[in-house]
């Protein structure tokens, strides 16, 4: 119909229109010019990359190019402010996410929700305020002897949702790494409710240490905070070296010992000894710890004549358990089974339980107890056996070989004889499920551990006098101490003061909750308190912050109770003070009391070990160095024993005690506090620099202004007089007679010079000693009096670095034998004396024939007769050598005792497991130092590139790498320490000497 109205050229050839029609007609036609004439303007003002600019006015003689029209709307105007990059090629993989989810890092297997308790925790919060209910026990002994499986069985108890038989919960294995590695890496706090054999209630805090000896300071912090030791020994694998060196420091910590015999399952099921040599095989355990007993006890200052204690489970202070198969007894627990079921009068727990052990028969005829074996034999013929072979033993071993050999039904029958009943299901589960079951049944919780503990071990208000003694640097007078008297007697309205021995990682590893033990006062959640770090003194409160506690806890493994305040006596987890706190620390409230401006600080942590093994490391990304630092220095918090240092050179290293410690170090700093790609170099060990010989020529240095004028001389220390400083058998603290007395009794050393000792160096207990041996004719005594600090710092400082190599002087006895001062204050200031002190320290230390000193691994060894052999030649091409091998008593194995240089340790127990077949197993710990053979300073010695040095260029080695390392020149240079007219005094003796010749 519209091809009507026009003709092929497009002219109007239709019926005429009205006006009306023709006005609506034009203004259509001019609304659509319009339009095109808008849409150009908008082409016209977005111009494309090649096109020329337009009038923005657009009128309407503009011309617009086809491509430069935009007939859709823009990103900028759809999404205002909103950018649009095109990249020519992708910039991330494909497989990562262009919006990356938030990363939440959890390294602590944790339970969202706290698991349902026995008790309320009102309950547990009245049992804090009672100290005299509460005992702080640390639980410690060898690798893999049972000790957080052990635990297992208390935290079971708590609980009322039991644990499944079948798995291995590990509940205090509460690290994602601990459980991967399957060992303890960090000491782990529990706080406990459980019940006695008379069913009294008990608030238990308990230390689930490490075992393997690498984290022996794990356990320094569980013993500083605890009260007692709980030590768990295998009873097949007997004393070991962890074991050993746990019953030593529960020895000078002063801590009373206790004995847990675990895995009494495997001389049933593995060795399969008769119920006798079973008994012998556990008194022969029990021996060998009360030999180390004997041999470390250390007599207690508030009772010096008191001899050592004896370990005897007759005594109450031996429980025998197997914690893989969940039972626990004590001669009194098991002695109460049986006065329970056999009600006789005038025969108790107590009187049966002292009969059950040691040379003790029950004549069957006469039905009493007896001191010797009665002659009339038993019911089968055979001689009686003793009383805890008898009524301890046979029954355990009935019960596993019914459990393991008769069938279900039979089984069912069985255990109803003696009061253990299970369910169908129960009755067709595995061997070890079952066991589980059928003994926790029979033989009830772990009261008889309870009884020990509580009967064996004091409450903090019972140990409080000796543990305050022990570990307080302040005045213990009562009468003039408020702190003190508040502290001794355990009193909650006292001064607040509580010693934090550890800090523990968040689950996050972000923040850290501090460990700390009450020893006066109350602590609540909210306080403003001050905290004092370990340099803190009356004199120096550099090392002191104030900061508000954020919160409290109960520790519980992988949960913690939250409790508004703490008492006296207890154990809390403090948030909110880890700032401030680098290893151990001291709280007290902000604002003074009477007599409580004196407060001073708690001793830092003993260690058995030296962190000997040094590892240098550097970010990957170099921008990333001070994440790096920032994760170094969380690594100090969280490990007690391990060190960060910056050398000159610039390489950030970390000191540890061995390679499964550095390990564990090293998976925290690159996961847990850093969160970056570090690299690290070949660890090395620290060496220490000493002399052999007295010096050679007095060595004198003259300060830089003329007017004072040192003299000094080097020599060795008598042996053991370092060790005896390192441990704090001697201090600088003591008056002049006492250390006088020391001296000369126990070194023989001359009375006067005894009590002429100015300092240990480089630090308090350090192995060096600084003796004023000059004559008040030759000398003016107040002049040198007034330069002696001076003069202790240059020496001390001298001690931290060595000439050598920049390492600390160890075993060296420094001499001043003259002394010129200046009288005029101005002329002998610190900046003079320090330096020249240093100095002539150094000269008379290089004129002394000086070695150096490398640390000594002691190394136990278990492994099979057959393959001993192996271990000589593995151990002889490391410079290691075998003081002992001998069969276990009562096991299928060697113990082989050996030392190995630290330096030469690195992967060792690859090769030993490569050359045994994997049948050996090695552990290490620091032992002594010993001087490297050679001359460091002989010159003549060639070092070949690449190539094993010979034994007597090993010291010379040894320093010039380490001074490469250290970026210092390769040699040792005299004419650095030496002042010309200390030159040429040394050209003028050698001349007379020659003369002489």
């Amino acid at each position: 119909m519209d091809q009507e109205l026009y003709d092929e050229f497009g002219n109007y050839i239709g019926p005429e229109m009205d006006d009306s029609e023709e006005e609506e007609s034009e203004g259509e036609e001019e609304a659509g010019e319009e339009g095109e004439e808008g849409e150009d303007e908008e082409g016209g003002r977005e111009v494309g990359p090649a096109g020329p600019e337009m009038d923005e006015d657009g009128g309407e003689g503009t011309i617009v190019l086809h491509e430069d029209k935009n007939y859709y709307p823009g990103a900028e105007e759809v999404y205002p402010g909103v950018a649009t990059v095109t990249l020519d090629e992708d910039a991330q993989d494909l497989e990562e996410p262009l919006l990356k989810p938030v990363k939440q890092k959890q390294f602590s297997v944790l339970e969202s929700v706290s698991p349902e308790l026995h008790v309320e925790p009102e309950f547990i919060q009245s049992l804090m305020q009672t100290p005299q209910l509460t005992r702080n026990v640390a639980v410690v002994g060898h690798f893999h002897h049972g000790k957080t499986m052990f635990m297992d069985i208390l935290v079971g108890q708590t609980q009322v949702k039991a644990f499944d038989p079948a798995k291995e919960v590990r509940y205090l294995d509460a690290r994602v790494d601990e459980q991967a590695r399957g060992l303890s890496v960090k000491a782990t706090p529990c706080s406990l409710v459980l019940e006695s054999t008379s069913s009294k209630s008990y608030l238990l805090n308990m230390m689930d240490c490490p075992g393997h000896p690498n984290f022996s300071d794990e356990c320094s912090a569980g013993m500083r905070a605890a009260d007692g030791v709980v030590l768990v020994v295998d009873a097949v694998e007997g004393v070991m070296m962890g074991t050993a060196k746990m019953v030593e420091m529960a020895m000078l910590e002063r801590l009373p010992l206790t004995v847990v015999i675990n895995k009494v399952d495997r001389l049933i099921l593995e060795l399969k000894l008769p119920p006798t040599d079973a008994y012998f095989k556990l008194v022969h355990t029990l021996e060998e710890i009360n030999t180390l007993v004997s041999q470390h006890w250390v007599p207690n200052s508030l009772d010096p004549t008191k001899p050592p204690p004896r370990i005897s489970p007759e005594r109450g202070n031996v429980c025998f358990a197997s914690a893989a198969h969940g039972w626990c007894f004590s001669l009194l627990s098991f002695a109460k089974l049986y006065t329970d079921y056999h009600q006789q009068p005038g025969l108790g727990p107590k009187e049966l339980a002292k009969r059950l052990w040691g040379d003790a028969w029950l004549d069957p005829e006469t039905r009493t107890f007896r001191k010797t074996a009665p002659q009339t034999p038993g019911p089968s013929g055979a001689p009686v056996p003793r009383t805890f072979v008898q009524y301890l033993l046979e029954p355990l071993y009935k019960m596993y070989s019914a459990a393991l050999g008769e069938e279900p039904e039979h089984l069912a029958h069985t255990l109803r004889e003696v009061g253990v009943s299970l369910s169908k299901p129960e009755l067709h589960l595995d061997p070890k499920p079952l066991l589980k079951l059928i003994l926790g049944r029979f033989l009830g919780d772990a009261s008889g551990l309870v009884d020990m503990v509580v009967t064996k071990i004091p409450s903090p208000v019972e140990g409080a006098a000796a543990k305050v003694a022990h570990t307080y640097t302040g005045s213990l007078d009562g009468s003039t101490s408020e702190v003190a008297a508040a502290m001794m007697a355990c009193d909650p309205k006292g001064p607040l003061m509580v010693n934090v021995v550890k800090l523990l990682s968040g689950p996050d590893g972000r923040a850290f909750h501090a460990l700390g033990r009450i020893y006066s006062g109350t602590l609540k959640s909210g306080d403003s308190v001050k905290v004092l770090g370990e340099a803190y003194s009356l004199d120096d409160e550099e090392d002191m912050a104030v900061c508000d506690v954020t919160g409290l806890s109960l520790g519980n493994g992988r949960y913690r109770l939250d409790t508004p305040q703490a008492h006296a006596g207890n154990w809390v987890l403090i948030e909110g003070i880890d700032g401030p706190i680098n290893k151990t620390a001291t709280v007290t409230a902000r604002a003074p009391s009477k007599g409580h401006s004196t407060v001073e600080i708690f001793r830092p942590l003993a260690f058995n070990s030296c962190p000997v093994i040094k590892l240098a490391v550097e970010p990957l990304n170099p921008a990333e160095l001070p994440k790096m630092v920032e994760g170094l220095r969380r690594i100090s918090k969280s490990y007690p024993l391990a060190g960060t240092k910056v050398e000159e050179s610039g390489e950030h290293v970390i000191l540890g005690t061995g390679e499964l410690y550095l390990d564990c170090v090293m998976h925290d700093l690159r996961r847990m506090y850093s969160d970056i790609e570090v690299k690290v170099a070949d660890p090395v060990a620290a060496f220490c620099e000493t002399v052999v010989e007295t010096s050679a020529i007095k060595c004198f240095s003259e300060t830089p202004n003329r007017r004072n004028k040192l003299t000094m001389i080097a020599e060795p220390l008598e042996d053991g007089l370092a060790e005896d400083i390192e441990r704090g058998e001697v201090s600088m603290d003591w008056d002049r007679k006492q250390l006088g007395e020391f001296f000369q009794s126990k070194y023989d050393w001359d009375l006067l010079t005894a009590r002429s000792i100015w300092a240990f160096g480089p630090d308090a207990n350090g192995p060096n000693i600084l003796v004023d041996d000059t004559l008040p004719s030759e000398v003016d005594k107040k002049l040198l009096a007034q330069v002696r600090e001076a003069v202790v710092q240059g020496f001390q400082w001298g001690c931290r670095e060595g000439p050598l190599c920049d390492e600390p002087i160890r075993n060296c006895k420094i001499k001043i034998l003259d002394a010129t001062i200046a009288p005029e204050p101005i002329h002998r200031g610190g900046g003079q004396i320090i330096p020249t002190a240093r100095r002539v320290a150094y000269s008379a230390f290089l004129m002394a024939t000086p070695r150096l000193m490398e640390p000594v691994f002691e190394m136990q060894i278990q492994a099979p007769a057959d393959v001993v052999t192996s271990i000589f030649p593995v151990l002889a091409r490391r410079r290691g050598h075998v003081v002992q091998d001998a069969p276990k008593p009562g096991a299928p194995f060697y113990t082989v005792k050996a030392y190995i240089p630290a330096i030469d340790s690195f992967g060792f127990e690859t090769d030993l497991r490569a050359f045994t077949q994997g049948q050996a197993m090695c552990f290490t710990h620091f032992d002594h130092w010993s001087i490297v053979p050679g001359d460091p300073l002989d010159r003549s010695v060639i070092l070949h590139p690449l190539e094993p040095s010979i034994p007597q260029a090993l010291a010379r080695d040894f320093m010039v790498k380490t001074r490469r390392r250290k970026g210092l020149s390769e040699d040792v240079s005299i004419n650095k320490f030496f002042d010309d007219p200390m030159l040429l005094e040394l050209a003028k003796q050698d001349a007379q000497f020659q003369g002489m010749m």
